[in-house]
């Protein structure tokens, strides 16, 4: 299955894993941003791992990663809900270097999570350092510290996919197997990231763990989601008042704003203003 989370476990080891294959959602979510290549990297890598993530959420809600840097990438921004439902961007300033690498592309930065659910009075958020030299190092990091299980991360990405594998290790793994978690590593080490985006997730867990007892799980399918949202976009106007709108498009002879998420510009001239304002929510 292209586009999915595949969840597994392995049956005698209480160590749990999933693979993420973003195929057509990748190409939707770069489709015209013509990112440089090592641009391209990050933001699949980082969109691989939030899929992966985000395939644990319990309840409705929204995760949004914010990777925040000082280097010639100084935002990636990657979000999704609990139906995987995907959306992101990167933004960079000046020459990439094409074999630039995450210390070089990202200098320091924060990495920060916010979840947003109903339930919540407000949204939930955690903000580190960036510790690692690669996007699966920094969430690797992350991950041993927020949820405190020994975390084993391997992502790739290139123009037509971004894949990633998650394994952790539960808290009895010892207790089933002494050896289990140090012998899964060993095979992680095997997996070259060629291979990685060349299979699929069922034949690429058959030919790593070809000894392994395996229980796979139903696959779950990730999607770009990013529609137009013009109502958001009026309710913001509106929160700005009048007086302010009517200032812009008088100096400016329009309203533009950009939504950078999901590459998508809005206008609006004196009419379009009138009917906001005039009738809230009506107009489409």
């Amino acid at each position: 299955m292209q586009d999915c989370v595949q969840p597994f476990l392995f049956e005698h080891l209480d160590i749990r894993g999933a693979l993420a294959s973003l195929d057509q959602s990748w190409l939707d979510l770069t489709l015209r941003r013509a990112y440089p290549p090592p641009v391209a990297a990050l933001l699949g890598e980082m969109s691989a791992v939030t899929c992966l993530i985000a395939a644990n959420l319990k309840q409705p809600g929204r995760m949004t990663f914010q990777l925040r840097g000082n280097g010639a990438v100084n935002l990636l921004v990657l979000d999704c809900d609990e139906n995987l439902h995907l959306r992101g961007m990167a933004r960079h300033e000046g020459p990439v270097a094409e074999k630039a690498g995450v210390a070089e592309l990202l200098g320091d930065g924060q990495l920060l999570l916010t979840l947003d659910v109903p339930s919540m009075r407000q949204p939930w958020q955690s903000l580190v350092p960036l510790e690692g030299t690669s996007i699966a190092g920094v969430f690797q990091n992350y991950l041993d510290r927020s949820e405190q299980l020994p975390t084993r991360l391997i992502l790739a990405a290139n123009d037509q996919r971004a894949v990633g594998l998650l394994v952790q290790k539960l808290p009895d793994a010892d207790a089933r197997d002494p050896d289990g978690w140090n012998r899964i590593q060993h095979l992680l080490d095997t997996l070259q990231p060629a291979e990685h985006l060349a299979l699929p997730p069922l034949e690429l867990l058959r030919r790593l763990f070809p000894e392994e007892d395996l229980r796979v799980f139903p696959a779950r399918p990730v999607s770009h989601h990013c529609p137009e949202d013009p109502d958001k976009i009026h309710a913001m106007l509106r929160s700005l008042g009048r007086a302010e709108c009517e200032a812009v498009l008088k100096d400016k002879g329009e309203i533009h704003v950009r939504d950078d998420i999901c590459d998508r510009d809005y206008r609006f001239d004196a009419e379009d203003l009138e009917a906001i304002f005039a009738a809230p929510g009506r107009m489409h």
